[in-house]
């Protein structure tokens, strides 16, 4: 009788061990799940057409309105270079109602003047589809820097100050000093004005292209310093920003360059979220998880230039996530994955 009672008792202890198991795993899952579903979206398109990038816009569930709408592009130094092609982005800045926006360089080029910058974009066709502002053409302005290790301010073009809503439209690819150019760096170097670019280019030592190239800090301290200059731009436009990257013509070099390397990799598509760390990160695991061959030359140049570190240094900060949930936007009649 003992014996049968010792018995039952044991078998009640491992069905109540199974029990507490089985609600435990439960737990974990619905921790797992909610843990996931709060995680920045990163929305993904495959095919690059202007219909797509309407189309992943609409999918950021936010819209780009107010009296000035921003689109931060890159105008591109000559007719060789990467920079996205104006029939590509035309219907979307058309929809938001956008105006192209962007800073004198650095360096000497074709774009480090405002008179030679809007010649430039006229001969590239911006200007055939959208108004285009050199935001510092008429002065600078310092938007403050919050806790930064190098700066204490980030020296933009003074126009930013004009518009309500800041649309990021970025052409995903490699760079000469950053390894890879994305949101961040389109945000960081591209709202910078000419002093501005040069005070991020040193972390901070000096203000004047004329004193850039013989300033020059270790690699992590610019990268740390671009992440920098993001936080004041984010902290400035509040949540009145969205980010889209077009991850195509993907060569080792920046559409700063007048004859880039001719690109290896084949297009990759469209990306967008909210999150630009969480962008850009996205868009560096598509190139490093391709099973394209023509990834090596790309891979090459963000782990040269330790590129990654700015997606560290930005995360840090505060600025976004490098953890996100991939949403695949499907082609008509598909769902969702």
């Amino acid at each position: 009788m003992i014996k049968k009672l010792h018995f039952i008792c044991a078998l009640a202890a491992a069905a109540i061990a199974c029990s507490c198991s089985g609600n435990k795993a439960q737990a974990e899952a619905k921790a797992d799940a909610a843990a996931a579903d709060s995680l920045p979206v990163v929305y993904y398109i495959k095919e690059i057409t202007p219909e797509n990038l309407q189309r992943i816009y609409h999918a950021l569930g936010r819209k780009a309105e107010g009296e000035n709408v921003a689109v931060k592009i890159s105008t591109g130094e000559s007719g060789k270079s990467n920079q996205l092609a104006p029939a590509l982005i035309a219907p979307f800045v058309h929809e938001v109602n956008g105006t192209l926006v962007e800073c004198n360089t650095a360096y000497g080029g074709n774009r480090s003047t405002t008179e030679d910058h809007l010649r430039a974009a006229r001969e590239h066709g911006y200007m055939d589809i959208a108004r285009v502002d050199i935001m510092d053409a008429d002065g600078q302005v310092k938007l403050p820097v919050d806790s930064g290790k190098h700066l204490k301010y980030d020296i933009v073009g003074k126009n930013l100050l004009n518009y309500d809503f800041l649309v990021v439209l970025s052409h995903f690819k490699g760079h000469a000093m950053g390894g890879f150019g994305g949101a961040l760096k389109n945000v960081a170097i591209g709202i910078a004005s000419s002093d501005g670019k040069a005070y991020i280019h040193t972390a901070g030592k000096v203000q004047t292209p004329d004193s850039l190239w013989h300033n020059l800090p270790e690699q992590d301290a610019f990268l740390e310093s671009m992440a920098e200059a993001c936080k004041a731009v984010f902290n400035h436009m509040g949540d009145k920003v969205l980010f889209i990257n077009v991850a195509n013509r993907l060569s080792v070099d920046c559409d700063c360059n007048g004859a880039p390397a001719k690109p290896k990799m084949a297009d990759l598509g469209i990306l967008a979220s909210l999150d630009p760390v969480a962008l850009d990160r996205a868009c560096v695991d598509m190139v490093f998880n391709s099973s394209d061959p023509g990834k090596d030359d790309l891979i090459e140049r963000i782990n040269s230039r330790h590129g990654t570190h700015i997606l560290d240094a930005a995360e840090e900060l505060g600025l976004g996530s490098q953890k996100y949930r991939l949403v695949t936007l499907p082609d008509t009649g598909e769902k969702a994955k």
